[in-house]
């Protein structure tokens, strides 16, 4: 069974230090793929851009600083759990989004009713998911190779 939570967040896309605007940001979670969140962007004139990451980060994330590599999230103050920034980063570019805390922490919480965190390996639709995907990935390096 295929089950989801979705949400939207305004969050605000930080330009520079003078400039940022405000842009809808779709939250998505499903449990066909239970160790992942997606938050697809939509930015003014271009097509949306999807990021999938880590649910783990993003609630480690609300909390305090964390992330390595191409995914950074940090409160923005982390005495409070007041405002939170998301960093993306593919080499040189950046992006630097800022959201409240509290439309995270609902979806969050959203998304530990459906897959409470830590039994997400407890889905058999998962490992089938993994098991095709590996089988894929490794019929297209042997047919490259």
């Amino acid at each position: 069974m295929r089950e989801s939570v979705q949400a939207e967040v305004m969050m605000s896309f930080l330009v520079s230090e003078e400039l940022s605007f405000r842009i809808p940001v779709e939250l998505g979670y499903e449990t066909c793929d239970p160790y992942a969140v997606r938050l697809t962007f939509h930015l003014p004139g271009d097509a949306p851009v999807t990021w999938a990451f880590g649910r783990e980060l993003l609630v480690d994330g609300v909390g305090g600083p964390c992330g390595e590599g191409d995914v950074h999230i940090a409160p923005l103050d982390p005495d409070t759990l007041g405002e939170v920034l998301i960093r993306l980063q593919v080499g040189s570019d950046q992006a630097v989004f800022r959201t409240g805390a509290a439309p995270l922490v609902t979806f969050l919480d959203r998304t530990d009713r459906l897959v409470p965190l830590g039994q997400e390996g407890a889905l058999a639709d998962f490992d089938a998911h993994l098991d095709e995907t590996l089988d894929r990935i490794l019929a297209e390096e042997q047919s490259a190779g």
